[in-house]
């Protein structure tokens, strides 16, 4: 079964490119065969369309994960996951 992740960052993020919020979830060393960022300056701007992006590239199994970052603009994950049926 092919597994999905979203990372939806929450929070302000530090005035970075889109390419360094990237980096920074491929850090988090998330166990998925597909990841999508939701954040607000970059990747997808609602779970809904990173949803449906994981959907069509044929993930059965999708995870939401919560990150933000910390006051040394560190990534980190909040220890928040949920499973996305459908």
């Amino acid at each position: 079964m092919k597994t999905g992740a979203i990372v939806y960052v929450v929070g302000d993020e530090p005035e970075r490119s889109s390419a360094d919020v990237k980096t920074s979830v491929k850090k988090l060393g998330i166990k998925a065969d597909t990841v999508e960022v939701v954040s607000k300056n970059s990747g997808h701007f609602d779970v809904h369309d990173a949803w449906r992006s994981l959907i069509v590239k044929g993930m059965q199994r999708v995870l939401v994960i919560m990150a933000e970052y910390d006051h040394t603009h560190k990534l980190i994950v909040t220890g928040r996951k949920m499973r996305l049926c459908g």
